[in-house]
């Protein structure tokens, strides 16, 4: 098996150089069920990381955060593939426009990184920030340090005479942009140069669109060249944004009657690009689910062969045992079901009680004060005043507005088919710049088995959490995690804020939350301490339970 795994893992990485992209998903996913069998958690983080680049090569740059963060998981100590980790999150956080944050991520990667060497990628990725971000006097100066001091014997492999024509590339737009044309030209040339000589297709792209850039204040017809070899490459690979990019210069350069048709394929490319990205992440969806279902099968057909083994060696005595088990079962499930369904019920009506007397307490404090002073405003100033009517009218929209956050807060929950969509919703009001929301594997979990009371335990619990992390834990990065197996859900929730003291929990708001888990048989595990973040760990049956 460890040889099995480790040729795929190998046929995957050559077919990412051919650019043969989904062959290698396909590849890294098969690799990665046999090293999970394996238990080698290095191979499996290394794997994700890879499955990674490739989601962002076809633009699926959230499905990318989302691979990277579950790599997380796999790594057993600070500095085993972090680098590359904080440097994926930093390419997709660039590519969503997120420069402060890209930026973060790629320093984050750069100190994280083993040797001067390795640092080289995030630093170049840092620089290029720099010129989207029109630094270009930065960038300059990070690049030509690169530039002095990359090793000569990289240029004895592929990847290396890559990364050397990326650096080339980078350099050269910078000083087009500062207004050096000459200089960039030519170490922009270099970089294309030594792409074309290694048939790199992909990367070429950017040396298209960077000299479509240079010409088209010079020669429109050369940048008109230049937009469209960007654009055929960029058809190729099925990489939406260099597509648009390239037809925008097109547009912008009016210098050919086809004009009009680029301008309708950007429009026809722009409405299509949320249809044709789902499209890459249902095929990525489909092979992942594959190779899942087929590590489940084999590892069923083990099971099923250990125990048919067992069986036959223990059949006359458990004819035996059956009886005697039986029995005593009958018993104790009688007494179960008595016990929690007066234990159910009980915490039940506290949970409710305790719903009702938060909501009227927020009413009160909230709003009662609030509308008697609109009722005495109203009495005391002259209505027919336009000042007058306007500030009352403010007054009521500010308390019509907090009646509809407190009605939200408490509003029925969507159960049914949208009921993944509906928790992403209430969980991205409290993304912000200052603080990430990461959500993983919340559409793998198979939420039509499971009745409508948990899943709005649930969305009640993830709420709660999200209150409370605002309220009381400073955290700018959150993770919550579903997994699931043939008998529970669980979900795993971390923050990196200021964390307390866990005897202060019940005061800090969050023994609602506990009494909604321990109402539909489930568990809660709560970890913190003061400085070193907030975790809970909740574990729920799928199956529904007996109620009242």
């Amino acid at each position: 098996m460890q040889k099995e795994a480790f040729a795929l893992r190998d046929e995957a990485i050559k077919n990412i150089d051919n650019e043969n992209f989904n062959t290698a998903f396909y590849q890294f996913n098969k690799s990665k069920a046999l090293y999970e069998t394996l238990k080698d958690s290095a191979n499996i983080a290394y794997i994700l990381i890879r499955i990674a680049d490739i989601q962002q090569i076809y633009g699926d740059y959230y499905g990318s955060k989302e691979t990277v963060t579950e790599a997380l998981s796999y790594i057993k100590k600070k500095g085993d593939y972090t680098s590359s980790i904080n440097n994926t999150l930093g390419i997709a956080d660039k590519e969503l426009s997120l420069y402060d944050d890209a930026i973060f991520y790629y320093t984050q990667s750069a100190n994280e990184s083993a040797t001067p060497h390795e640092k080289h990628s995030p630093l170049q990725n840092i620089a290029v920030v720099y010129i989207l971000q029109k630094k270009y006097d930065k960038a300059i100066l990070l690049l030509e340090s690169l530039l002095k001091s990359f090793p000569n014997d990289d240029l004895k492999s592929k990847s290396g005479l890559m990364s050397k024509s990326i650096l080339l590339d980078n350099l050269g737009y910078a000083y087009f942009k500062k207004g050096m044309d000459e200089k960039g030209f030519n170490l922009m040339t270099k970089g294309l140069q030594i792409r074309i000589e290694n048939n790199d297709t992909y990367r070429s792209i950017e040396s298209y669109l960077h000299f479509a850039d240079y010409y088209s204040k010079k020669n429109l017809q050369k940048s008109d060249e230049n937009a469209l070899l960007a654009y055929n490459a960029a058809t190729k690979h099925n990489s939406i944004d260099e597509r648009l990019e390239a037809l925008q210069i097109l547009i912008s350069n009016d210098n050919s009657p086809r004009t009009s048709s680029y301008v309708q394929k950007y429009f026809t490319l722009n409405d299509s690009i949320i249809k044709v990205r789902n499209n890459f992440k249902n095929k990525f969806a489909k092979i992942k689910y594959d190779s899942k279902k087929e590590k489940d099968e084999n590892e069923k057909l083990r099971l099923e062969k250990a125990e048919n083994e067992l069986s036959l060696q223990k059949a006359s005595y458990m004819r035996i045992v059956f009886v005697i088990v039986f029995v005593f079962l009958v018993v104790l499930i009688a007494i179960l079901i008595r016990y929690y369904k007066n234990k159910n019920k009980a915490i039940e009506l506290k949970t409710s009680y305790d719903t009702e007397t938060r909501i009227a307490k927020k009413i009160h404090d909230e709003l009662a004060n609030d509308v008697f002073n609109v009722i005495a405003f109203a009495e005391s100033q002259p209505l027919s005043a336009e000042n007058s009517k306007e500030n009352l009218l403010q007054k009521l929209d500010d308390i019509y507005g907090r009646v509809r956050g407190i009605s939200r807060e408490n509003n029925s929950i969507d159960t049914g088919i949208n009921f993944t969509r509906s928790i992403k919703e209430m969980l991205s009001v409290y993304n912000t710049r200052e603080r990430n929301i990461i959500v993983t594997n919340l559409e793998e979990i198979n939420w039509e088995s499971i009745d409508d009371m948990k899943k709005i335990t649930i969305s009640r619990i993830l709420q709660e959490l999200m209150v409370n992390m605002k309220k009381h834990s400073k955290a700018n990065l959150v993770v919550i995690k579903f997994e699931s197996d043939l008998k529970s859900i669980f979900i795993n929730y971390m923050d990196n804020g200021v964390g307390c003291e866990k005897s202060t929990i019940v005061k800090n708001g969050l023994q609602n939350m506990v009494n909604r888990i321990l109402a539909v048989n489930g568990t809660i595990d709560i970890d913190t301490e003061p400085e070193k973040g907030f975790r809970v760990k909740i574990i729920m049956p799928e199956q529904t339970q007996i109620k009242v």
